[in-house]
């Protein structure tokens, strides 16, 4: 289990600035990113113990944070 947060800017950091223009400028994009910020510090919160949760909750919630960050990447291509 890692305790490092996985903000986007470290996953994608050719992405940069295509992220922080459509922040910017498209609503859709800008929902999806805010919602993984805060699910990702949920998960991080759970994996240091400042809120810990069961392991079954913080698995789903790892796999959701997957999926949205795949989500992200697509709709990054599709805007490229």
């Amino acid at each position: 289990m890692s305790h490092t947060p996985h903000e986007l800017t470290e996953e994608f950091p050719d992405m940069v600035e295509k992220m922080h223009a459509l922040k910017t400028s498209d609503a859709h994009f800008s929902k999806m990113y805010e919602e993984y910020h805060q699910l990702n510090r949920a998960i991080h919160r759970a994996e240091t113990n400042v809120e810990p949760m069961e392991d079954l909750a913080e698995g789903e919630m790892r796999k959701k944070r997957a999926a949205l960050k795949d989500e992200i990447y697509a709709y990054l291509k599709e805007k490229a």
